[in-house]
């Protein structure tokens, strides 16, 4: 059989755990998102880094994702040695999902490894040893290692049971139709980075002062996705969204 992960819930105790697990420091925190007008994060709490939402697969958003790839979008990213690929994907490390149900963990993975938490993971970490083994490898390689990770498994598996509600078992209809999505503030612009699409999207420039909930991220991102949703006149326009926060 092939391997075959049990959905996670997009909830900040759940990554929280994940994250000490693989190895992250206490100083990276998630935050549930309530609302994005405006976004509510708790005052004081600093700019959030990357977005760990789930989206539902709405026909509109659906049909702008085939369009996107059937113009080729992040399909010159090949994931070689990062010398080789084009220059804007400098520091961008991306997987190609290859277990089901596995895409919390890798919406994880993809903050954890680009943008600013990339540089406070934790020596001898599983996040380290996975980085370490990903970059010299090409797109389908670096998929199989990760499919073949024990630690990865592992840390997924300790955190499936957690959440506010029953995790769904193995092909439950209730964990069909949504997809994890990160979106990752690094090389000051917003990557939507997700394991079922060519590569990783490079979504736009932002500003210094501008964080992954700032109105022109949203913007390009998740606001992007929703604004679809309503403009084709679909009425699914419920997510779950959590910050990471970099302390």
């Amino acid at each position: 059989m092939s391997k075959h992960f049990r959905i996670l819930e997009n909830h900040p105790d759940v990554f929280s755990a994940l994250a000490e697990k693989l190895g992250l420091p206490k100083s990276i925190t998630f935050h549930d998102i309530y609302t994005l007008d405006p976004p509510s994060l708790p005052a004081g709490t600093p700019p959030a880094v990357a977005l760990i939402t789930i989206i539902p697969m709405t026909p509109a958003w659906r049909a702008n994702r085939q369009a996107e790839d059937a113009a080729g979008l992040g399909a010159d990213y090949h994931a070689a040695a990062q010398s080789s690929v084009p220059d804007k994907y400098n520091d961008i490390l991306w997987f190609k999902q290859t277990i089901p149900d596995a895409c919390g963990s890798i919406a994880l993975l993809h903050s954890a490894l680009n943008g600013a938490c990339a540089g406070d993971i934790i020596p001898g970490s599983t996040l380290e040893r996975l980085r370490d083994a990903a970059l010299p490898l090409a797109m389908e390689a670096r998929a199989q290692m990760l499919y073949d990770s024990d630690e990865f498994e592992a840390a997924h598996q300790s955190v499936a049971s957690m959440g506010d509600t029953a995790a769904p078992e193995i092909g439950d209809p209730r964990a069909l139709g949504r997809h994890f999505v990160a979106f990752v503030k690094a090389n000051g612009r917003l990557w939507e980075l997700e394991g079922n699409r060519l590569g990783p999207v490079d979504r736009g420039a932002l500003g210094d002062d501008e964080d992954v909930l700032s109105p022109r991220a949203l913007e390009l991102g998740l606001g992007r996705v929703i604004k679809l949703e309503q403009t084709s006149g679909g009425g699914d326009v419920n997510f779950s969204c959590v910050a990471v926060v970099k302390g």
